[in-house]
């Protein structure tokens, strides 16, 4: 594929949208990890209604991402402390 056409292709298939909460790193990393296990459960759920997974498979599958997440979300720190107010 050309350049611009696999960049097209990658935005297609895992989407990003803007941030808008408080600027800080770990609030950055984590949005992304977030909108991963979005992305992630949306694959997962469809594989399962087409009957590609079975739904204890699926739900194995969510919540292995999910223990991920929030080892992510306790690693980064966010909702330990007080976020600064953006002026």
């Amino acid at each position: 594929m050309v350049q611009s056409e696999q960049k097209n292709f990658n935005n297609f298939l895992y989407p990003r949208s803007r941030y808008h909460g408080n600027v800080r790193p770990e609030c950055l990393v984590f949005n992304a990890n977030l909108q991963e296990f979005a992305q992630k459960v949306s694959y997962i759920t469809n594989l399962e209604t087409a009957g590609k997974l079975s739904s204890e498979e699926a739900y194995n599958q969510i919540h292995a991402l999910w223990k991920q997440l929030k080892r992510s979300k306790k690693e980064l720190g966010i909702g330990n402390k007080p976020s600064p107010e953006v002026t």
